[in-house]
């Protein structure tokens, strides 16, 4: 039987990549999937002024970092998120957890658990 597989998906600063993807390869995180997306939520985008004249951009750029864990606590990855991307300002994103029923590694037909860990490769 396999260990409960979570995916934990982050949706922050781009500036904030590359120290929230240390912190996570520090807590055991083996692989992530990193995207470029653009969005809102409470800010509802800003308005901007360039050379004189003021634009509302309704889209921000953000990142969408998705992780999938079995073996890594899931507070211990929201706990390192949570402290590299807080900083009290709108903007410093969401973490959404949810559960994952099953995973596949294409190349070798390993699933879940085995599927997520690095085997010597």
């Amino acid at each position: 039987m396999s260990s409960q597989m979570t995916k934990i998906t982050i949706i922050t600063r781009r500036e904030k990549f590359e120290e929230l993807r240390v912190a996570l390869l520090e807590i055991g995180v083996q692989g992530m999937t990193l995207t470029e997306v653009e969005g809102c939520g409470v800010q509802h985008g800003l308005e901007l002024q360039i050379r004189g004249v003021k634009k509302q951009v309704h889209l921000l750029p953000k990142i969408k970092l998705e992780i999938v864990v079995s073996t890594v606590p899931v507070e211990a990855v929201i706990k390192a998120a949570k402290d590299v991307l807080r900083t009290g300002k709108i903007g410093d994103g969401k973490i959404f957890v949810s559960e994952i029923k099953e995973v596949i590694r294409v190349r070798t037909g390993e699933r879940n658990e085995e599927a997520l860990t690095n085997n010597g490769e």
